[in-house]
């Protein structure tokens, strides 16, 4: 645990530093910068390349997770894991390839009405696949080694930076729109390198094959799983479809949706350093059948993810409206505001409840990963299809909330009555509780203090101080309550509650 503990803060720390500048740059920077249709493209072309990649893994990062306990052996480069590695993604990216191209002139035609700007750089979408992928893998294979804050400097930091460059440059006018798309997809390519060199510098990989260690029964056994994994990756990513099916209703609505999708994603945040480090450790459990460890790391993620959601949740919705004056062009993204509340509460399932899908991931039982999966992209289809011509980027929040119940509710199930594992307990019903309590004093605020504010004048400095005052009233509130729960040993640890 004292590995896990060092990597997720280092993990965390460089989320959150990519959180501030991701804030300023999507808040200052993009909203002042770039057009909505501007900025649907750019979430639609990274949305697309993310799903392609997790659709070319061939389920190779679960793969990764599971099956690295095997080979790892430092005094023989763990037999050439690494090197394995590259071969799966490559064969799934040929593949994507090809089907790119057969099926290219439908995707112009599904997009060109609508979204013409979109088909123009569709040319893009492959290179920026390819390095998508890759950045990916070389991710996955530090995590497995315990080295996974360098890898997250890089996705949450460097990429954010070099894009920021690219939006200055191009809204400055210093270059053409079209230089500005290469240079955007650029930022990919550059961290693939970078994850690349670093993974070298570790000494543990090797592009060498080793044979005599990979028999028929092993070499069996990853080609099954893997190809059952195959789809699982988009158990992570179903919000991709969103943008996706907004851009046919235009790149302006995928513009809002972008930065009400930012917002909401801080929610996940915690999760991104705390589920890549524990979901080594929890593979090794499940490989050793240590059923008592897996429910105890399962529980305590699950516990601590909830808890630091639900309160990032109620903090960004009770600060919107702040939020929405203080941006440039503010009020063109305020139609965003439910999608946040729908898409965060949509975060906190997922990211509370995502370490079941690794644990399913790693049992015998995999297979039934397949049929899950299978559910939840046909529900992610289905509502986005049936939500958003009704009611717009809200509906595209509602499709991904309702897609992830239908997919949790049968899969937590399975998990309970096959391994006996539960990631469910009663401090978690107090995590609820108590949220709830604070989204109804807000109510009361609103309904009793607010109005003494309106009366005061609808200025910025007006709107700023009441969420100052708001916030710091809710946040006193929040410690006094979280204090008096006692989550964990670890949350007290934290409040300063124990020596």
């Amino acid at each position: 645990m004292g590995v896990i503990a060092k990597q997720s803060i280092k993990g965390a720390l460089a989320n959150y530093l990519g959180v501030l500048i991701g804030a300023v740059t999507t808040f200052f920077v993009v909203t002042d910068l770039l057009t909505q249709e501007e900025i649907g493209l750019t979430r639609v072309m990274v949305d697309a390349a993310m799903l392609f990649a997790g659709l070319a893994q061939l389920g190779t990062n679960a793969s990764i997770l599971r099956f690295y306990p095997r080979f790892k052996d430092p005094e023989h480069r763990d037999h050439g894991f690494f090197g394995w590695s590259l071969i799966l993604p490559f064969i799934g990216f040929s593949i994507i390839a090809i089907l790119f191209f057969l099926f290219k002139s439908h995707i112009v035609s599904y997009y060109s009405k609508d979204a013409p700007l979109l088909v123009d750089y569709v040319y893009l979408l492959l290179p920026l696949t390819f390095f998508v992928l890759y950045m990916t893998v070389f991710e996955t294979n530090a995590s497995v080694l315990l080295h996974i804050a360098v890898p997250k400097f890089v996705r949450e930091v460097v990429i954010r930076l070099l894009n920021l460059a690219a939006y200055l440059l191009y809204g400055h006018h210093i270059i053409s729109l079209d230089l500005f798309v290469i240079l955007f997809c650029s930022s990919w390519v550059v961290a693939t390198l970078i994850n690349f060199f670093y993974l070298m510098s570790l000494g543990r990989i090797s592009f060498k094959l080793d044979w005599q260690f990979v028999d028929k029964t092993l070499f069996r056994e990853v080609g099954v799983y893997t190809l059952f994994m195959t789809a699982t990756v988009l158990a992570g990513n179903i919000k991709l479809f969103n943008s996706l099916f907004l851009a046919k209703e235009g790149l302006k609505l995928a513009g809002i949706y972008t930065i009400a999708c930012y917002i909401a994603n801080v929610v996940e945040i915690p999760y991104r350093s705390l589920g890549a480090i524990s979901s080594p450790i929890i593979s090794q459990a499940v490989s050793d059948g240590n059923i008592e460890e897996v429910n105890r790391l399962g529980r305590q993620v699950s516990l601590h993810q909830l808890l630091v959601a639900c309160m990032l949740l109620f903090f960004i919705w009770i600060n919107l409206t702040p939020l929405f004056a203080v941006i440039p062009n503010g009020e063109q993204y305020v139609s965003g505001t439910w999608v946040v509340l729908f898409l965060g509460v949509a975060n906190i399932l997922n990211s509370t409840l995502s370490i079941a899908t690794n644990i399913l991931n790693f049992s015998k039982h995999f297979s039934f990963s397949l049929l899950f999966i299978s559910l939840l992209t046909a529900a992610a289809i289905g509502f986005n299809l049936l939500l958003i011509p009704p009611l717009g980027v809200t509906g595209s929040a509602c499709a991904t909330l309702l897609a992830y119940i239908v997919y949790f509710t049968p899969l937590l199930t399975l998990l309970w009555r096959k391994l006996g594992i539960s990631l469910f307990s009663r401090k978690q019903l107090w995590v609820f509780l108590f949220t709830l309590f604070l989204f109804g004093l807000n109510l009361l605020w609103q309904w009793l203090i607010s109005p003494l504010f309106d009366s005061l004048g609808s200025g910025l400095s007006i709107v700023l101080t009441q969420a100052l005052l708001r916030t710091l009233f809710f946040a006193l509130i929040a410690y006094v309550g979280i204090r008096r729960m006692h989550i964990s040993s670890e949350v007290d640890h934290i409040m300063k509650l124990k020596k």
